[in-house]
């Protein structure tokens, strides 16, 4: 009676494994079947004619998600040129940051600088483009203006964890040692 007990708890344990399972599994599936479609309908639809911003930057988003960074670019530069008015205060800084970090990924810190500038140009107190612009100064070994992009996002968001952490981290860095006078 015993044993039996154990073994339908067992039993009972691993069906709800296998099940939980096989509902994430089929899940992920789904998802990656609805990107990939999305995908190729986009791109169906933009080599053949102009598309919007909007479907510009969703086709550069979902292949920055691929690590597909180079292509991304260039969607993404199509995005900036199809904006209309009306969308460009609104969307232009999310354009240029999607483009900065596709810059980003290809190790280009200069014209990534340059995208996360433009972004904040239109929106000076956008947090994530101050973080990627933060993060490209110190791959070019920029200390100083990656603190002060940090500093200038916990500004507008003091409890940003990215900002917090590097800040602090790069002021040990920065940290002028005193001249000691006896």
């Amino acid at each position: 009676m015993e044993n039996s007990t154990l073994f339908l708890t067992y039993l009972g344990i691993l069906l709800t494994l296998l099940g939980l399972s096989a509902f994430f599994i089929i899940r992920q599936v789904f998802k990656t079947r609805r990107v990939e479609t999305t995908l190729g309908r986009l791109q169906n639809k933009l080599t053949k004619e102009k598309g919007t911003a909007q479907e510009y930057y969703e086709l550069g988003s979902l292949l920055l998600d691929k690590k597909l960074f180079s292509q991304s670019a260039l969607y993404m530069q199509q995005a900036l040129k199809a904006l209309t008015e009306e969308e460009e205060q609104e969307n232009a800084p999310l354009i240029f940051n999607a483009l900065g970090y596709s810059y980003f990924a290809q190790g280009q810190f200069d014209l990534a600088i340059r995208q996360y500038k433009a972004a904040l140009k239109i929106t000076p107190g956008y947090v994530t483009a101050l973080n990627n612009l933060g993060h490209s100064y110190e791959k070019k070994q920029l200390t100083v203006q990656a603190l002060e992009s940090y500093e200038q996002a916990l500004k507008v968001e003091p409890n940003n964890m990215t900002a917090k952490r590097r800040a602090q981290s790069l002021r040990k860095r920065v940290a002028i040692p005193m001249n000691v006078q006896q």
